[in-house]
């Protein structure tokens, strides 16, 4: 085999640079995984790390023919798969879901060295893809149909109907950065437990983390077939989106990618994980202490860089003083730094591209009026944490999504405008109110457009058993075990006329 070309992955795209004279990476070098195989390629990336640039892993990258293995590959496996027994999948997962546990540090150190994840951060991004392992695992016992009389117009007795909920096929999952681990489980682990094969593009700056999980599934039994990780060029990822053979697209990542890959994705279902502008709604009758330790944690951990990351915080005018003395000494206690030091709360965002999108839109905002309250500071792809005042809707770090450490405070005297004013934005995931008033609830309920509406508490909460999605332009679908392994299975009818 010839040498492979080494390429340096410099930002969320596939523009690389040659790389001259590189050291040894920290991780090693890894092929793509088709039919429980590892091959390497003459196309190959490094990736580094978003805190010091030091090179990380080599990872060698599918080319059009490999896909096009791949492809066929799980449509092979998908008659194994979709014959699995119940108590096999349901084995399978649960010693997945202890692989990781088992592995735990290891893969905490991957997602740390590759995302730039604080490590104690990763850990818990562990913790969470065992967890949806497990659940999964009890979920594939729990993929039940149901009987339907048939007999409610004269001339049908003695009919019924038997539903039951069979595998769609082979999954094209498209996982995003930052959660390199978790997020891949959310779109394996129920793929796995509904009887399906899966191929899964992992995002270029962070594939380490889905090859890793891919060894742990192929030990754990399942069939060779039916899971490939295919790091490859966007162009490359062609068939996945367009290939019929593909009967169910998963993907999470940036709303003007995800809604032109569903206008191209043919007859296949589509699923969308996309973009979020978190707002959340700080009440009189708030408990103001609580309220502002959860925002802290819900801005800005891993370095904001969450589709349901705190945003937009509305504070009602009374409490509004009283809340930014007690939010702002819990951010500036953040300690920003080396992700793998321990005690470092906030590391880099991804990339350069994304600090200096985060600087200009930061300019932007403070050229209209906007007033930093703390942070404000870059050194690097590291952003201190930052609070801003003073802000106004039209501004970028108002109503698109930020992806970063930046929080934009309000203020507000009427409520009922405050909810309005969390619902004005394209996007609708998740949000946030605290307040004891159940008729305000009720409102917010009704009345803001999202996937889900946390009460007492951030838009950043997330159990992974619950639905996950949202509206408008931020997706469509759901994740959480029970309510992924629906959208990846579909109905079939059997009816039974007894004479």
């Amino acid at each position: 085999m010839t040498t492979p070309t080494i390429e340096r992955l410099r930002s969320t795209s596939d523009h690389t640079a040659s790389a001259n004279g590189t050291g040894k990476a920290e991780l090693g070098e890894f092929g793509f995984l088709i039919d429980g195989q590892s091959h390497k390629s003459n196309d190959a990336i490094e990736v580094r790390s978003p805190y010091d640039d030091a090179l990380v892993a080599i990872v060698h990258r599918a080319g059009p023919a490999e896909i096009e293995k791949a492809i066929a590959s799980a449509v092979t496996a998908f008659e194994i798969t979709r014959k699995l027994p119940t108590w096999k999948r349901s084995e399978v997962l649960e010693k997945v879901s202890d692989a990781i546990m088992a592995n735990k540090e290891e893969l905490a150190r991957v997602i740390a060295l590759e995302a730039g994840k604080p490590i104690k951060v990763a850990r818990a991004e562990v913790e969470r893809a065992s967890f949806t392992f497990k659940v999964a695992a009890e979920e594939t016992r729990r993929i039940y149909g149901e009987i339907v009389p048939l007999d409610w117009l004269p001339g049908n007795e003695g009919r019924t109907a038997q539903i039951r909920r069979v595998p769609r096929g082979p999954v094209a999952g498209i996982a995003p950065f930052n959660f390199p681990l978790n997020l891949v489980a959310h779109k394996v682990a129920p793929a796995l437990a509904a009887g399906n094969s899966i191929i899964l593009r992992p995002a270029s700056q962070t594939p380490v983390s889905a090859l890793k999980l891919a060894e742990l599934i192929l030990a754990a039994g399942w069939p060779a077939g039916g899971i490939a990780v295919i790091p490859c060029k966007t162009k490359d990822a062609n068939p996945l989106v367009e290939d019929n053979r593909i009967k169910l697209l998963t993907f999470t990542g940036s709303p003007a990618v995800g809604w032109e890959l569903k206008r191209r994705a043919g007859q296949k279902f589509v699923t969308l994980e996309l973009g979020g502008n978190a707002g959340n709604i700080i009440h009189n009758d708030a408990d103001i202490p609580y309220a502002a330790s959860r925002v802290a944690w819900g801005g800005f951990s891993y370095a904001g860089q969450s589709c349901i990351s705190v945003q937009r915080v509305y504070i009602h005018a009374d409490r509004y003083d009283e809340f930014v003395a007690e939010l702002l000494p819990k951010v500036k206690a953040l300690k920003v730094g080396n992700p793998l030091d321990e005690a470092t709360d906030i590391g880099p965002v991804i990339d350069k591209g994304a600090a200096d999108r985060l600087d200009v839109w930061l300019n932007e905002a403070k050229a209209g009026g906007a007033e930093i309250l703390t942070g404000g500071v870059r050194e690097g792809n590291v952003w201190q944490p930052t609070v801003l005042g003073s802000m106004h809707p039209e501004m970028k770090l108002s109503c698109q999504e930020a992806f970063g450490p930046v929080v934009g405070l309000y203020r507000y005297t009427d409520v009922h405008e405050a909810i309005r004013a969390v619902d004005d934005s394209e996007f609708g995931l998740q949000a946030g109110i605290f307040t004891n008033d159940w008729r305000l609830v009720e409102e917010a309920f009704e009345n803001i457009e999202v996937g889900g509406l946390m009460v007492n508490d951030v838009s950043t909460f997330r159990i992974d058993h619950m639905p996950y999605g949202g509206a408008k332009a931020s997706g469509i679908g759901r994740e959480g075990l029970r309510y992924a392994i629906e959208e990846m299975t579909e109905m079939r009818l059997l009816t039974f006329n007894r004479r």
